[in-house]
């Protein structure tokens, strides 16, 4: 197929000062945790995007020096010339397929605590560092800010060596130094550093114009630039001195790089910025204020989004972090006319989450994502079938979807059997509820897929026994039955059943989704601490009922900072009137009444009509448990996703994926664990 025309805009090339990209396609900087510790693993991730299509590939943040160490992540490192070697890993891959590659040059002043290098982090003002260290950063002298120009110049020096197209300045997410210098709240100096708007712009454009002549002669001079915080007048605004700044440095940089801070702002979930290109209202002035290209964000998935950002002048070129994660191959596929195959982002941040907690890469609708080296896996392609024999995979959630459409892309005729009425599992309930709509498309591009392929049969409204299995006579069988909330309690806080739990009849999400009348005053107990506690409360103060939500946790949802979510979900709790009860547990039940302590001994009685228990799942597994007696019947018998233990939708999707892969083979599905990139020892 080709492409549809009106898409060829999309494809045209754009100059960027010396260098031209080849297309309008963008991965802008962003974090994966591979990095300096991944080099491989780093360059095989960034590769597969311009082998996807990507026009250009940046890295992550990269340090620049000692002083801005992030420690305990793992991001970009470029602080002498040893770290050259491993940064050619990636630009030669990027290179490979014709693509541009960028480096973020990054240093975050007081937003790093130096865990490794162990040096007082630097600010503009004497201020204490970012986050819950005991750590306060020195305000800088004249000395050191001759010296972060002199970073600045070396790293974009080195970063040429490496073979970079674009070299970064970055002042965006409050995460770097030009932009706390920018800001009044942390720049207090009387200096010509200080004060007056032109004064705090001053190192930035000293930076931006020592990089330029550096370097400027072979790379591309970016400025990432968050042009609003969304505070108001507490902080940077599009309507105010960000747009005064764009006036000052407008001609300086061969591109803009445009978005909102801070992190939470510029990715935030579907949850609460459902709409794609979101970032439009606080930065499409900057297109109007200088000649040079601008690229900005906004979860771009649609094709005709990205065109329209161009034909409106918004835009030069369609940045996207989230969407390249979700679907390297995204440009390709429009190329080809294949819209239709593109993964959508959902907007769920578990790729953000990942590196909130220092962890590679994982995306839920592309399991592929941070494997491509450690697994050798692909996003588009996969190892053909061992053998003829068919496949059964019993359900048809996110891990039971996953794996016959591997199993179907292999070519193994696949029978997959869904005892509901629709496909989908979770993914379908769980986006009935509020600002989850968008978890819909894991199952939605998957469904499509598999009715494409010629040896698939789907069976619905089809629950199979143990015996009928068996009777069929296939000799690969996948169970992916799920899992299923418990009512005694048992959960993080609690390891045996909450004490008079049998005097109270329990709900669970599982009672939600079924319909089940849960009437009056609701209480809900939330010791999962992941979205689930508090969507319910929204969905049931949408309803009208009183709600109060209890967790043993000292914020709402609490593992949702990951997420970069928990304090838009408070927030929208409060507005929406829930009672929330926090740092408490449950230490009895009695009908209509619920006893809490907390770890100061402070008791409480809280009154319900219906009570909500989000505490752990178990495994829906007994018909796994009743073909483990008639193993031996069986080539491949495996529990997979949440039957075999329940975890997150990407979790399971991954788990899916891994089953197909594995079919059949001889490997130890442990063995790429060990592929490891091991420091080599001088």
């Amino acid at each position: 197929m080709a492409r549809d025309p009106k898409y060829d805009i999309l494809f045209e090339p754009v100059k960027i000062g010396p260098v031209t990209a080849p297309n309008r396609f963008y991965q802008v900087p962003h974090c994966n945790v591979l990095g300096h510790g991944r080099p491989r693993a780093e360059a095989a991730n960034r590769g597969v995007k311009a082998e996807g299509g990507w026009g250009v590939v940046c890295t992550q943040e990269v340090e620049i020096h000692p002083t801005s160490d992030v420690s305990p992540f793992i991001e970009g490192r470029l602080w002498d010339d040893r770290d050259i070697p491993q940064h050619h890993l990636m630009t030669d891959a990027v290179h490979e397929h014709g693509a541009l590659a960028g480096i973020e040059l990054a240093h975050s002043g007081f937003h790093v605590a130096n865990l490794y290098s162990r040096v007082a982090p630097i600010a503009p003002s004497s201020i204490a560092a970012y986050g819950k260290y005991p750590v306060q950063a020195r305000a800088m002298n004249r000395r050191d800010i001759a010296d972060l120009r002199r970073w600045h110049v070396e790293a974009a020096r080195r970063a040429k060596r490496a073979g970079y197209d674009i070299v970064y300045v970055y002042a965006g997410h409050d995460l770097s130094i030009l932009q706390h210098f920018m800001k009044p709240q942390y720049n207090q100096r009387s200096d010509e550093y200080g004060g007056s708007l032109e004064n705090r712009v001053r190192l930035t454009r000293e930076v931006l114009t020592d990089v330029k002549e550096a370097v400027g002669d072979h790379c591309a001079i970016a400025f990432r630039f968050a042009t609003d915080e969304l505070m108001g007048a507490d902080g940077m605004q599009a309507d105010g001195e960000s747009r005064d700044i764009v006036g000052m440095l407008a001609e300086i940089p061969d591109l803009w790089d445009v978005n909102i801070s801070d992190w939470s702002n510029d990715s935030s979930t579907a949850r609460f910025e459902p709409v794609e290109g979101y970032q439009e209202p606080y930065t499409a002035f900057v297109k109007s204020m200088t000649s040079k290209p601008v690229v900005g964000v906004g979860r771009f998935t649609s094709a005709d989004t990205m065109v329209s950002q161009i034909r409106r002048g918004v835009l030069d070129l369609i940045g996207a972090a989230r969407p390249s994660i979700a679907d390297p191959y995204l440009p390709r596929k429009i190329d080809e006319g294949r819209i239709e195959d593109i993964r959508e982002c959902i907007g769920c941040n578990i790729c953000v989450a990942q590196d909130n907690i220092a962890a590679p890469i994982r995306c839920t609708q592309n399991p592929t994502q941070g494997e491509e080296w450690k697994q050798g896996w692909h996003p588009e392609r996969i190892e053909a079938a061992v053998s003829t024999d068919p496949v059964l995979v019993v359900g048809a959630g996110p891990a039971g979807l996953e794996a016959a459409l591997q199993l179907a892309n292999r070519g193994y005729a696949v029978s997959l059997a869904e005892a509901g009425e629709l496909l989908g599992g979770r993914v379908l309930r769980e986006s009935s509820l509020p600002g989850l709509s968008s978890y819909i498309r894991v199952r939605d591009y998957r469904e499509h897929q598999l009715r494409t392929r010629e040896k698939v049969e789907i069976y619905l409204d089809n629950r199979l026994a143990a015996q009928d299995i068996i009777g069929l006579e296939i000799p690969h069988v996948l169970i992916a039955t799920g899992a299923r909330w418990r009512r005694d309690g048992i959960g993080r806080t609690h390891r045996r059943a909450i004490d008079g739990i049998e005097k109270v009849r329990v709900f669970t999400p599982d009672d939600v989704f079924a319909g089940d009348e849960i009437n009056g005053r609701v209480l809900i107990y939330d010791d999962d601490h992941y979205y689930m506690g508090g969507v319910l409360a929204e969905l049931f103060r949408e309803r009208g009922q009183e709600v109060c939500l209890l967790t043993p946790e000292a914020r709402v949802s609490i593992w949702t900072e990951n997420t970069l979510e928990q304090a838009k979900i408070e927030s929208r709790l409060v507005d929406l009137g829930v009672d929330i009860v926090v740092s408490h547990w449950i230490t009895k039940l009695e009908a209509g009444g619920a006893y809490t302590r907390n770890s100061l001994r402070q008791r409480l009685e809280l009154n319900f009509d219906s009570i909500i228990l989000v505490n752990s799942r178990v495994p829906d597994d007994a018909l796994y448990q009743e073909l483990l007696k008639s193993e031996p019947r069986f080539k491949t018998l495996r529990a997979i996703g949440d039957c075999y233990a329940p975890g997150t939708i990407a979790a399971a999707v991954y788990d899916g994926h891994a089953a197909a892969r594995h079919l059949e083979s001889d490997q130890d599905m442990y063995a790429p664990l060990f592929t490891r990139e091991i420091p080599a020892l001088d």
